[in-house]
């Protein structure tokens, strides 16, 4: 396990906020957002808040029609963030989905501020490392927030590709990391469009990896809401 840096304080009897941020853009922040509200929801209270002006999580709501299985708030107003505490009797948790640009640095500051966890989406990729860095030092460390990278599209085709990912994060950047990680699934690229999430896809040959994937790294999140076992991530 290892451990996310940042206070715990009694998580058992408050809403927890949890903000998925980074400021590379195209590491799949969205499908983490409504894929782990998704995966909390099957216990857990949710509200899923966008303030992206990207607003592809709107979208994402709009395809899923009466299926959506948590609140939503879309295109939110991030000025609106700080009232968010006034919801703990509503929700056990609130999932935001933050913009990926520099020049919306306030707005994700904004939410930063807000938040008791931080979720960072990070593709294996040379060109994701260097904003993701910038990310984690500038904006999440100085706030003391628990923070940690979720690996996302691996492929599994690349044997080799999770473990050294795994180590760079281990041993040479010194960053938190999820036990979990998403691996690249057709079903995971289509869901948006269709109108899927991972409390809809049908338990299927083709579907069976991205569901076991998204729901170990809510089971994670959870894990962390628990005083007992938030020490470890």
């Amino acid at each position: 396990m290892t451990l996310i840096e940042g206070p715990v304080g009694d998580l058992s009897e408050r809403m927890r906020i949890v903000a998925v941020a980074n400021q590379k853009g195209g590491v799949g922040k969205t499908t983490v957002a409504m894929q782990l509200g998704a995966a909390l929801s099957r216990r857990h209270r949710v509200l899923v808040v966008d303030v992206d002006r990207q607003r592809s999580t709107v979208w994402w709501a709009e395809n899923m029609r009466d299926r959506l299985p948590f609140d939503f708030a879309g295109d939110q107003n991030p000025k609106l963030l700080g009232r968010l505490r006034e919801l703990r009797a509503e929700y056990d948790f609130v999932v935001v989905d933050t913009p990926g640009s520099l020049e919306d640095t306030p707005v994700l500051e904004r939410v930063l501020d807000a938040a008791d966890t931080v979720v960072i989406p990070l593709i294996p990729e040379p060109l994701a490392v260097e904003p993701t860095m910038r990310t984690i030092n500038r904006l999440i460390e100085p706030r003391a927030l628990r923070h940690a990278v979720l690996l996302n599209r691996i492929d599994a085709r690349i044997p080799s590709q999770l473990p050294v990912w795994r180590d760079l994060l281990d041993t040479v950047w010194g960053v938190p990391r999820f036990d979990a990680y998403l691996r690249q699934y057709k079903a995971q690229t289509d869901a948006p469009i269709h109108g899927h999430m991972v409390t809809t896809l049908r338990d299927n040959r083709r579907t069976r990896g991205a569901i076991f994937d998204i729901t170990q790294v809510g089971l994670e999140v959870a894990a962390q809401a628990t005083p007992a076992l938030a020490a470890g991530w």
